[in-house]
């Protein structure tokens, strides 16, 4: 006999997920659009697809074989910066050039709030597709003392934390965000370790923690952390009590610990930066799952004080998910539409903006987006580092594939890219959850200039 458990606004038949797991679950069709469909500014959005079984299809996590690494784009080069590492999902650089890495993995959950058989399901995928690890609740400090795009130095910098991910240096304070609290320390510059104890600026949203990443972003006065916050849930199906000061960016004040929404409807914001063309806000979300294949496109959008961005109400703006109930056409009628979709699924996490040639002319100005992978399309969507060009502060064309090579030959997942950062040295390190490493990827041309040999009068 089979059990149903109600989830999302319907009913799922979930021994029948168990039934097909590990393969593609669910009974719509998969996608009827090219995956290049789901980007740009008016992205394709087809009707909603929805199915009694979920479509689950998960790229198996293998880690990459002895001396094998991301393949760059033509012209680039890719090395391993730093290899060894457990679940590494982003990264910060501290004014002396030292990298650190947040090696971090969901916090348990509480007691009643797995989700059930469902939740224990989803948990297998995740599993196999590299996460749901022991958390190892540290940040990495990596060093490259001598400038070749290799760390000769990795040391733990800070331990005993709860499961970290965003970091900011303000003054002599370094800010952690765990997934309950932000956490200040005590920072000396050159410091390879901090021992003391942390003092808690201000608490987050945490419990249930569907969505447990937060990422951090210092205000450019230093006066003010902007935090991304994840839903609770898929599309409310948790009741909406639980969303509180969640699918939002909080602003937290630096000096009191006193925190208010800054922006909301965004399921789930994990990249955030700041646009060096107009000092705009932008992050990258996460949209909601099980509509079908070709909904509901990831985006990078700029955020906009007091903006809601839809969710769950709605999607893209005035796209209303009648999934859920009671339906709110008020806040639908305000919604805001992103401004660059970044492909159904992809999981496009990371975000930086570059502004510079260091990376070459391709790639000059843009952004840059680590996109972590579908678990959840027929067809698997994302798996790759990609750079959006930009023109006057706005997108201004198709995406690029900067760094890819991620899955195999056979379908598995060799890496996952999550955090970008481009380095005061001209590099782009990706952090990379699956292959426990960071990458650093350069231009050749400009790699080859700093380390050809000086000629002439300047040798002597």
């Amino acid at each position: 006999m089979s059990t149903l458990s109600r989830g999302s606004g319907r009913l799922i038949a979930l021994p029948c997920a168990l039934l097909l797991a590990f393969s593609v679950a669910g009974c719509d069709s998969g996608s009827q659009l090219p995956e290049s469909a789901g980007y740009g500014p008016d992205p394709q959005l087809p009707a909603p697809a929805s199915s009694w079984i979920p479509t689950l299809k998960v790229a198996k996590a293998v880690g990459w074989p002895e001396g094998a690494k991301p393949t760059p784009a033509d012209g680039m080069e890719t090395v391993a910066f730093a290899t060894g590492l457990a679940h590494p999902r982003w990264l910060y650089e501290l004014p002396n050039g030292d990298i650190l890495v947040a090696e971090s993995d969901a916090p348990p959950k509480p007691e009643g709030a797995s989700g059930g058989l469902r939740g224990w399901v989803q948990g297998l995928f995740m599993e196999r597709a590299g996460s749901r690890t022991p958390s190892a609740n540290r940040i990495t400090l990596l060093r490259d003392a001598d400038g070749d795009g290799v760390a000769e130095t990795k040391s733990p910098f800070l331990e005993n934390l709860n499961s970290p991910f965003g970091m900011a240096l303000v003054g002599d304070q370094f800010y952690v965000a765990n997934a309950d609290a932000i956490v200040r320390f005590p920072y000396e510059e050159g410091a390879t370790r901090i021992t003391a104890a942390g003092v808690k600026l201000t608490d987050l949203p945490a419990g249930r923690n569907h969505h447990w990443t937060k990422s951090l972003l210092a205000s450019p006065d230093r006066s003010k952390l902007y935090v991304g916050v994840g839903s609770n849930s898929n599309a409310g199906e948790n009741g909406m009590e639980e969303e509180a000061n969640r699918a939002a960016v909080l602003e937290v004040d630096v000096a009191s610990g006193a925190s208010r929404v800054f922006a909301s409807g965004l399921r789930n914001p994990v990249g955030i930066d700041w646009n060096p063309a107009n000092g705009e806000l932008w992050v990258s979300v996460n949209e909601r799952d099980e509509i079908g294949d070709d909904l509901v496109p990831d985006y990078m959008t700029s955020v906009k004080e007091g903006g809601f961005y839809g969710w769950p109400y709605s999607y893209y703006g005035a796209h209303v998910d009648n999934r859920i109930e009671p339906q709110r056409p008020e806040l639908v009628a305000k919604a805001i539409k992103p401004d660059y979709a970044l492909g159904a699924h992809t999981a496009s996490l990371g975000l930086t903006f570059v502004d510079d040639a260091t990376l070459g002319e391709r790639f000059r100005n843009g952004a840059i987006i680590g996109q972590h992978g579908s678990w959840n399309r027929s067809r698997p969507a994302g798996y790759r580092v990609i750079f959006v060009p930009f023109a006057e502060g706005r997108p201004s064309g198709p995406p690029q594939e900067l760094l890819g090579g991620f899955l195999n030959a056979n379908g598995e997942a060799q890496g996952r890219p999550v955090g970008v950062l481009v380095d005061r040295r001209g590099g782009l390190l990706v952090a990379d959850d699956v292959g426990n490493a960071v990458w650093r990827v350069t231009n050749r041309r400009s790699t080859a200039a700093n380390e050809a040999p000086a000629t002439g009068d300047a040798a002597n």
